[in-house]
């Protein structure tokens, strides 16, 4: 968002952006779209939608408009067609310097995000960070819409038997919608040096054996001898848990252990293996 306000005969312009790690990420995400050599570079895509759509004039038309106006907001052939140009002058050594909005942002995304482009990042570095933002903001924002755009017309061609493509390509998961990973397994273990399984349906080789209930799970542990493996906790057990200090302070005389502090805390009597690391 842009805002220009005559202020006492002063000029001030304000911009608001979106999150620098907002922008970050779509740029990650649209780099392949933007590379003329990768396979799912734009132009490429509109290309084979033209071969496709030959025989219709409507579409026709629109894949032709559309990668002309892809080639004017995304890879335009002048400073002038990149909508603006920032010069800057070094007063102590005189030199002068100008780029594009169009070079600004690639040495920003070449060069800040993905750190791939040493030249670019270095012909961008006299106007700095946020010159370099500033022009990579626009041309993310209309990438992501005009890959959007495209998609959907894919859709539409597909959905009119235009286009003839596999289903899972628009079923096919190409996002998380939750990063938490849990499921029911079984776990064996096996001395170090034992045979692996060769593939995940033959039967485990010798020695391998099944971690039960009521393994002694103290035994696995990581290299820095931290607990690899810990039972679940007990329903029962509170959710703050005591101190190492107050568990010691709940022992008896005799050197055992106080039971009403216990059912307090959760613990049955007698206590199960293991009650105190948990």
């Amino acid at each position: 968002m842009s805002v220009v306000q005559l202020d006492n005969g002063e000029m001030r312009i304000r911009q608001e952006f979106p999150a620098e790690e907002v922008v970050e990420s779509a740029a990650a995400r649209l780099r392949p779209i933007l590379l003329n050599g990768d396979a799912c570079f734009y132009q490429k895509a509109l290309k084979a939608l033209g071969y496709f759509c030959r025989a219709s004039p409507l579409d026709a038309e629109w894949v032709k408009a559309t990668r002309a106006e892809w080639r004017s907001r995304v890879d335009p052939a002048t400073p002038e067609e990149a909508g603006y140009w920032v010069m800057v002058s070094d007063t102590v050594t005189g030199e002068n310097r100008d780029l594009d909005r169009h070079k600004l942002a690639m040495a920003w995304i070449y060069g800040d995000v993905v750190h791939h482009d040493t030249e670019r990042r270095q012909e961008g570095d006299a106007f700095g960070l946020f010159e370099r933002f500033r022009g990579a903001v626009p041309l993310v924002a209309w990438a992501m819409v005009g890959t959007v755009e495209l998609l959907n017309y894919i859709r539409s061609l597909h959905e009119d038997g235009v286009l003839q493509l596999r289903q899972e390509v628009f079923d096919e998961r190409v996002a998380l919608k939750s990063t938490t990973w849990e499921h029911s397994a079984q776990v064996f273990f096996a001395p170090v040096g034992t045979e692996p399984p060769t593939n995940a349906t033959t039967p485990l080789p010798k020695d391998w054996v099944q971690l039960g209930k009521t393994a002694d799970l103290s035994r696995f542990r990581t290299g820095f001898g931290g607990q690899l493996l810990r039972a679940a906790r007990s329903p029962n057990m509170p959710d703050e848990l005591p101190s190492p200090e107050e568990i010691e302070a709940a022992r008896t005389p005799a050197g055992g252990w106080k039971r009403d502090q216990l059912a307090a805390w959760g613990v049955p009597w007698p206590q199960p293996k293991g009650w105190k690391d948990e």
